[in-house]
């Protein structure tokens, strides 16, 4: 936390500008839903919703792909685990719920990849399905969508970034939309959150 956050972040960003932040109560599961713009997007949520600000980590879910080399070990040192987005193990998936249900901070990236100019692409599935397992053990799973926007698209030293969030979503047993109709208003609200912190960082 020294490292990433009190050197690196405070060097290489020199305005840091976060919007409507929701902490939601320690009683309550919750999971953190942003935009994946840039490698910084980690180390920009830990900022905003990490142990100093909600007492609780970010667990991040992120692909094979990004835990390999010495990009692989710093992320597994900064609370990240990797999934298999075609054929997910049943074990990453119990790890994954149990985080929910002890109501740790899970952080899914729903785009599935980094999307550095923002395009529409179809949101994964993997979101909406980890919810609902979870609402097997657990009633109520809040979902915070977030835009993170940076002052240039690949982040140089001195940008502005900013996050802001958006209006959560609450997925429980009874809810009746599909995985097609839950991503399409996750979307929006990511999208919504994502112009604010556009307009914040000056694009």
């Amino acid at each position: 936390m020294f490292i990433t956050q009190d050197i690196i972040v405070k060097i290489f960003f020199k305005e840091k500008i976060i919007k409507n932040r929701i902490l939601i109560p320690h009683n309550r599961s919750v999971i953190l839903a942003p935009t994946h713009r840039s490698r910084w997007d980690g180390l920009i949520l830990t900022m905003a919703m990490g142990r100093r600000v909600t007492k609780k980590d970010c667990r991040f879910m992120v692909t094979n792909s990004e835990m390999t080399g010495i990009q692989g070990w710093f992320l597994k040192r900064l609370g990240c685990f990797s999934i298999n987005q075609i054929s997910p193990s049943f074990s990453v998936l119990r790890y994954a719920v149990n985080l929910i249900v002890k109501k740790r901070q899970l952080v899914v990236f729903p785009e599935g990849r980094i999307n550095k100019y923002g395009k529409k692409i179809a949101l994964k599935g993997g979101l909406f399905r980890l919810a609902k397992l979870a609402t097997k053990k657990i009633t109520n799973i809040t979902i915070i969508p977030i835009g993170i926007a940076y002052s240039e698209v690949n982040p140089k030293l001195r940008s502005k970034v900013s996050l802001c969030f958006g209006e959560p979503l609450i997925v429980n047993d009874q809810m009746d939309l599909s995985i097609s109709e839950f991503n399409e208003k996750l979307h929006e609200k990511m999208k919504t959150a994502e112009n604010e912190a556009l307009k914040n960082v000056g694009r």
